[in-house]
């Protein structure tokens, strides 16, 4: 998101929107203003909370807010660029460049709201910290708060906010920590280790986007099952549950226990 976040904040700003929409029934979450409201207006550049990009105006009156989810992406077109015939959502700026919003897949996920500046607050304030610069003692506090395993805290947005599931993978692999392993069990070094690697890993993924990476040369953990680790080349695991596949290495992770969900036996750690 960060990545879309600097790439996007300089193009979105430079023209006033000519037209607003289309949008897919199933993308605009929102009615009231009508999207047509931001036709004159300016965004003022693009900002982010936690996996939410926002748009505000210059006029300081409304906000763009978007969410991609898993299979939502967001791209703008210089004028004359090709693009998607039925996009879910559009900005048509002055000058013929866009700002268009696809999805892939049956399932439309990602969304789009038109909000006022407070209406966006509201709406994104359960979100917990940003995970990255989080540090050891914010860390310490929340571990200390929750009961829960490491890989639904990490994703969990209410209480650190940024991380998704392909990430989770990846930071608690650079820790060297289990998916399974309890917050309440974790000891101070290892608490040091996650807020390191939640860092580590997040910085490695912005620096890659920026270059241009797409998922299969930015993940090393995440989607390689069957892979030998690019530490000790153990061959990397999963765990699958019903909306999320968890991705380990049983060597750095795990001691060698293989981990196995609800489903198919009994829960492991």
């Amino acid at each position: 998101m960060e990545a879309w976040r600097r790439a996007l904040t300089d193009p979105v700003s430079a023209f006033p929107i000519v037209k607003a929409g289309p949008a897919h029934i199933a993308t605009l979450k929102t009615f009231d203003p009508p999207l047509s409201a931001l036709e004159g207006r300016q965004l003022e550049g693009a900002e982010r909370r936690a996996k939410r990009l926002l748009f505000p105006t210059t006029d300081g009156e409304l906000v763009v807010l978007v969410h991609l989810m898993t299979a939502g992406r967001l791209k703008y077109l210089k004028a004359g660029e090709a693009g998607p015939k039925t996009p879910a959502f559009q900005l048509v700026f002055e000058g013929g460049a866009r700002l268009v919003l696809t999805e892939a897949g049956a399932k439309k996920r990602a969304g789009v709201w038109l909000l006022t500046p407070e209406e966006a607050d509201e709406e994104l304030a359960y979100l917990g910290p940003e995970a990255l610069g989080l540090g050891a003692e914010r860390l310490s506090e929340i571990c200390a708060a929750e009961s829960r395993r490491l890989h639904s805290l990490l994703r969990d947005q209410r209480v650190i906010a940024g991380i998704g599931r392909a990430w989770a993978n990846e930071i608690l692999h650079h820790a060297q920590l289990s998916p399974y392993e309890l917050t309440r069990d974790v000891t101070p070094q290892q608490v040091e280790q996650l807020a390191k690697a939640i860092d580590t890993e997040l910085e490695r993924g912005l620096e890659l986007r920026e270059h241009g990476a797409n998922d299969k040369r930015t993940y090393r953990v995440h989607r390689k099952l069957g892979e030998p680790c690019y530490v000790c080349g153990t061959p990397i695991a999963q765990v699958d549950f019903e909306e999320h596949t968890i991705y380990y290495c049983p060597e750095c992770q795990t001691g060698g226990r293989i981990l196995k969900d609800r489903r198919l036996s009994r829960l492991l750690r």
